[in-house]
């Protein structure tokens, strides 16, 4: 029996040690993307962090970071004092804006037969509790004649026109 011995060539050599190489690189420029890609993300976030860092300690001569944090502290503690009186003051301004004349309420008609043109007229101003005045106005030939009416909680001790009704409801809404 004959045994065959197969013997690479040089040339088969060649092929084999460059396929090996190309391998080995391209295995090595793969570790090397890799790396340069967690460099920069560790490159971005360290700039962050120092970035952070350099605003906090801004105004602070020494950066001990003990400091920085009182100081940061300090600054919330008065922020919230601030803020406590901002509340303070729109709670009153809230209760004091009630008490103003928010709704009116505006009717004109003619009360005469005889005279041309809605020259009189019904005001209703109210608050927000619908307490407030009717003025009321009537308009002659000779003259003109002024009246005023309390309203608390949207009635009135007097009786009320049809014309100033209307004034009231029409500043009700």
């Amino acid at each position: 029996m004959e045994s065959i011995f197969l013997t690479l060539t040089f040339q088969d050599v060649k092929m084999i040690e460059s396929n090996c190489y190309s391998l080995m690189q391209t295995f090595a420029l793969f570790i090397f993307i890799i790396f340069g890609i967690w460099l920069t993300i560790i490159s971005v976030v360290i700039y962050r962090i120092w970035f952070l860092f350099a605003k906090i300690t801004k105004g602070v001569e020494v950066k001990d970071l003990k400091k920085v944090l009182e100081k940061v502290l300090d600054q919330e503690e008065q922020s919230q004092r601030e803020i406590s009186e901002i509340k303070k003051k729109i709670d009153w301004l809230e209760s004091d804006g009630k008490l103003h004349m928010q709704k009116v309420g505006l009717t004109r008609f003619n009360p005469f037969k005889e005279l041309g043109g809605d020259h009189s007229f019904s005001l209703a101003i109210l608050n927000s509790e619908d307490s407030g005045i009717i003025i009321t106005s009537l308009h002659t030939r000779d003259r003109t004649r002024v009246y005023m009416k309390d309203i608390k909680n949207g009635k009135s001790e007097s009786e009320l026109s049809a014309d100033e009704k209307k004034a009231l409801i029409q500043a009700r809404k």
